[in-house]
């Protein structure tokens, strides 16, 4: 398990580096408030912008539809620890599969907010509540079909195939940035997020107990009007599993305003090439994912939670359609770094990081199908 998370994170580490090397989090463009006037001659304490020329336009409301084309899974056993606490029921090392089959598609509506709440040139807070909808049409294998299984509660439950096409995937986050500049040149961005991540209904919401927080703080140094950087560090959900992080940010633009790069890595890594001030095309990653509770599988007060978490190697075309309203179009690659569960004592994370080596209470496996998304949105002036 020590390997497996090691490659994929020198994997994320390869692409970020090939990016910059080509072109050469923070994805928030704040062009609305970049042009500052003094009044008068008296000395006014300056302070660094939020944006970089030739940015892609920050989007403050965003509608858009995502989906996957077919690809075949493996769910293994669901295991729960054993009342005496030496471990699973089940063989720990060799997971027996319980499920296989094919999602025909998985995908939903995603609905983005990004609202600014204050703008001055000295604070910058912006807010946002999120949703994202996933639905599963699935199709089990005919050697395994709809497998059901005894709790150890003594409760009959569903198996996790069932419950993804019958119920789906849902998270509600709610979002808030802030841009703290310190001169004309330092500036310093905190960001927090908690989620509601499961199998709810949304007339039906999951124990509080299952809220699940991150955050990132990032210090930058606006150079010049083409080019920043930043270092810093996140509490993240982002690989499935709670995770501490380091940050990197690089956003350049060249002298032209032709090429550029945003990237808030690991979080994303994008190279731009601005056709025109009202379209670009945007080649790079997202990694995004989150902690999924199962509300059928969470007994005696613990949460059982799928630890979802996906690379998705993409290319995104933004073009203006009229005013302040841009359509986006994006496809690529959705590579899965984890669905895997695990039992959570009391809803109480623990973390486990790239290195750890606890068990997992199912063993899953997905293949990695092709994905495309669409969308509009209304962005900043």
């Amino acid at each position: 398990m020590k390997h497996t998370y090691l490659k994929k994170f020198y994997f994320l580490l390869l692409l970020l580096f090939g990016f910059i090397v080509v072109a050469q989090e923070d994805e928030e463009d704040w062009d609305m408030y970049d042009n500052f006037e003094l009044e008068d001659d008296t000395p006014v304490k300056r302070y660094a912008a939020p944006t970089l020329s030739g940015m892609s336009p920050q989007r403050f409301i965003s509608v858009s539809f995502d989906g996957q084309l077919p690809y075949n899974y493996e769910f293994s056993e669901v295991r729960f620890p054993q009342s005496n606490g030496s471990g699973f029921d089940v063989d720990e090392s060799n997971p027996g599969v319980r499920e296989s089959g094919r999602a025909n598609f998985t995908g939903g509506l995603r609905i983005n907010t990004n609202i600014p709440i204050i703008s001055k040139s000295s604070f910058v807070w912006q807010s946002g509540i999120n949703f994202m909808d996933t639905r599963y049409s699935i199709s089990p294998d005919a050697d395994f079909g709809e497998s059901r299984f005894n709790l150890p509660n003594g409760q009959e439950a569903r198996g996790l195939g069932q419950i993804l096409n019958e119920d789906g995937l849902r998270n509600i986050n709610w979002t808030n940035t802030l841009f703290f500049p310190m001169n004309e040149t330092e500036f310093i961005v905190f960001q927090g997020q908690v989620d509601m991540s499961g199998n709810f209904a949304l007339d039906s919401f999951q124990p509080l107990n299952t809220l699940r927080y991150s955050a990132a703080a990032v210090y930058g140094r606006r150079v010049n009007d083409y080019f920043r950087w930043g270092i810093g560090v996140s509490r993240t959900y982002r690989v499935g599993n709670m995770n501490y992080v380091p940050v990197i940010m690089y956003d350049w633009t060249s002298k032209n305003r032709k090429w550029g790069t945003e990237i808030l890595f690991p979080a994303r890594a994008y190279v731009r090439y601005n056709f025109s001030k009202n379209s670009l095309l945007l080649a790079g990653f997202d990694l995004e994912g989150q902690s999924y509770h199962i509300d059928e599988y969470s007994i005696n007060g613990n949460s059982y939670e799928i630890r979802r978490g996906e690379v998705r190697p993409k290319i995104e075309f933004q073009t203006k359609l009229t005013g302040y309203i841009w359509a986006s179009i994006q496809a690529g690659y959705r590579w899965d770094w984890s669905y895997d569960a695990d039992e959570l004592d009391g809803s109480r994370d623990f973390f486990r990081g790239f290195f750890g080596n606890q068990d997992f209470g199912m063993v899953n496996s997905l293949e990695n199908p092709f994905y495309f998304n669409v969308g509009l949105n209304f962005v900043s002036p």
